[in-house]
């Protein structure tokens, strides 16, 4: 990564008090960039953003979906990268309530990627997507060329999201990438019902974990330090001029299901298994990761810390701050 390509650069994120977005807003901030952020909450202690990297942003308390203010928030503040983050990321909220979901999903990405698009000082625009726009597939790992079928709530908004994306760089030249990224997990990531920081609570509390599902699910896990990397590889590229239009699938390529994975952590920990399985998981994938071959390739991007790695320091951060 080139810090000095981020000095005083205006950055725009959605989304940068998610677990993702503000792992990232951290490191743009370290480089010197000049972040607008945008998110539906503000001022949450259940972030990795300290005060004073805060008040370092403008900050913009709202919704992606209203597209009066994303389009002024563009306007005002002319950014040059756009990395749109804010979503439902809870699948089972998004089944929930498929509207909502929707709303955020596929009408807050066209919003943002029109403001851009009316936007003369745009250079870049990286756009979160996920491996469940693929849907579920015989053929694995899924590769970028991997048919996009999502078939539930959640699944189909990013499917839709990515196409639009795409749609609007094939049509309008708009500087757009996007990305899909295996399950992240790491510091920041205050959403327990994920199994990896609801598998340290229940350790570190001597609570029986639940597992919603049959615990065979396979999936690739990345940690977050790792994807941060990615977007930012993903933009310098582009303010470079040297891809555009392009998706890239993040992972570590090391897929496991979630009774290995537990057996992992409770060994990193130091802890005897403690969990039940309910198996009443629905509408999910029961297999899904990712060939990253082409982001090695074409971004000479790698995840420096193995799943072992990443768990020791996932675990350490969270000892801390949980009573």
């Amino acid at each position: 990564m080139n810090s000095k390509m981020w000095k005083n650069r205006v950055v725009l994120v959605t989304g940068y008090e998610g677990f993702l977005g503000s792992n990232l807003t951290k490191e743009l901030i370290s480089f010197g960039a000049r972040v607008v952020g945008i998110d539906i909450k503000t001022g949450r202690k259940d972030t990795v953003l300290t005060r004073e990297e805060i008040k370092r942003m403008n900050v913009i308390k709202g919704d992606v979906a209203d597209h009066a203010l994303v389009k002024g928030a563009v306007k005002r503040h002319k950014p040059s990268v756009i990395f749109h983050l804010a979503a439902e990321s809870l699948v089972n909220e998004c089944n929930r309530k498929p509207v909502r979901g929707f709303e955020t999903n596929i009408e807050g990405t066209w919003n943002v990627l029109e403001s851009a698009r009316l936007n003369k000082c745009m250079k870049a625009v990286v756009v979160a997507s996920s491996d469940k726009a693929y849907g579920s597939q015989k053929i694995l790992p899924y590769t970028e060329q991997t048919p996009l079928q999502g078939k539930h709530p959640y699944d189909v908004s990013k499917s839709c999201a990515d196409l639009i994306s795409l749609a609007y760089h094939n049509t309008y030249g708009l500087p757009v990438s996007v990305t899909r990224c295996g399950n992240i997990y790491g510091a920041g990531d205050f959403n327990f019902s994920r199994i990896i920081p609801d598998a340290i609570r229940c350790a570190v509390k001597g609570r029986t974990l639940v597992i919603r599902s049959d615990g065979k699910f396979v999936r690739d896990y990345v940690y977050v330090d790792d994807i941060v990397s990615g977007y930012v590889l993903i933009a310098e590229r582009m303010l470079k001029r040297k891809v555009f239009g392009e998706t890239f699938n993040l992972s570590d390529e090391n897929p496991i299901s979630v009774l290995g994975l537990l057996k992992k952590m409770y060994k990193l920990m130091r802890r005897k298994p403690d969990y039940v399985i309910l198996n009443k998981a629905k509408y999910e994938i029961k297999e899904q990761y990712l060939d990253s071959k082409k982001a090695r390739r074409l971004l000479n991007w790698k995840p420096r810390f193995s799943l072992s790695e990443g768990l020791s320091r996932t675990i350490e951060w969270y000892r801390q701050i949980i009573n």
